[in-house]
């Protein structure tokens, strides 16, 4: 493998800090196989909903977490399979240790 540019080690290493905040995994992990409304997933992750919906900011500007409007309610799911994929990779490594 190539050695990386500063510009993308930089990038990587600010998508490696978005995972570094457990209300922000919670909230990846219950988002995984559905997608959810704030209250769902401030249910689910027995959250406050001014938390979650600070978290999901911060995922939606990392382009981790997008959304659909449904009337009222506005549903999270992950932006894509790419962030499936580094959360379980996590929990595979962390399950070696």
């Amino acid at each position: 493998m190539e050695l990386l540019n500063d510009d993308k080690v930089i990038d990587i290493s600010e998508l490696f800090k978005i995972f570094g905040d457990s209300t922000r995994i919670k909230i990846i992990n219950v988002l995984i196989d559905e997608e959810l409304c704030v209250s769902d997933i401030c249910n689910k992750i027995n959250c406050s909903q001014s938390a979650v919906s600070h978290q999901l900011r911060i995922l939606k500007s990392s382009k981790l977490v997008k959304y659909h409007k449904e009337g009222n309610l506005i549903y999270y799911a992950l932006d894509d399979d790419h962030v499936k994929k580094i959360f379980e990779l996590g929990c595979e490594h962390i399950n070696e240790i």
